[in-house]
């Protein structure tokens, strides 16, 4: 049943990520043209993050901060983030940003619904049991944890922002996640995809 699950969830994955990229072309093109226009540099940005069986691969995402932002502050952005572009305030409320890694499900490096891929470093933390689990799937563009986070970066501020996400937050996407691991199916991915829309629109 496992091995037929992970037949049909990569065969979803392709279906609907080259749909999504199709569909959404003219969207994706406006997005850029909203990004290069709002502020100089350029329209994507490439973050390393971890996946499958430990071997990292680099995210896409629309552009959503100053050119430099990782240089200029912490690797996750916090409550009112002054790098954060006017553009970039709209896509990640809405999660646009997040499109560009449909070309990551289509290479294979990502799902549409799995653990959300995290920042090495931060995987370092990981307990053996998480991290065997966890990275044992592709890491997706939703999941469980990422519906209940939507807001999380309102959660992080102050000058103990790490500490509050490692302590608080991490622990409690880890738990989501691992029991998503433990009892994934397609049809629970279905609905996970509802409620991701549901909360992104509703």
């Amino acid at each position: 049943m496992r091995a037929r699950y992970r037949i049909l969830k990569r065969a979803f994955d392709i279906a609907a990520s080259a749909a999504g990229l199709a569909l959404l072309s003219p969207l994706l093109v406006a997005i850029a043209v909203a990004v290069r226009l709002d502020s100089p540099g350029p329209v994507l940005y490439r973050g390393r993050r971890m996946g499958r069986y430990g071997r990292e691969f680099y995210i896409w995402k629309f552009r959503t901060m100053v050119t430099g932002a990782d240089r200029a502050g912490p690797g996750i952005t916090v409550a009112d983030d002054s790098r954060v572009t006017r553009v970039g305030r709209l896509l990640r409320r809405t999660k646009l940003d997040e499109l560009p890694q449909l070309v990551n499900v289509l290479r294979g490096e990502m799902s549409i619904v799995g653990p959300r891929p995290e920042d090495p470093r931060y995987v370092a933390l990981y307990t053996p049991e998480q991290r065997a689990q966890i990275l044992s799937i592709r890491p997706g563009l939703t999941s469980p944890a990422s519906v209940r986070f939507r807001d999380e970066e309102a959660a992080l501020s102050g000058a103990d922002w790490e500490t509050a996400y490692v302590q608080q937050i991490m622990p409690a996407k880890l738990a989501l996640d691992l029991e998503y691991v433990q009892n994934a199916s397609l049809l629970r991915d279905v609905g996970l995809i509802v409620r991701t829309v549901a909360a992104l629109w509703g």
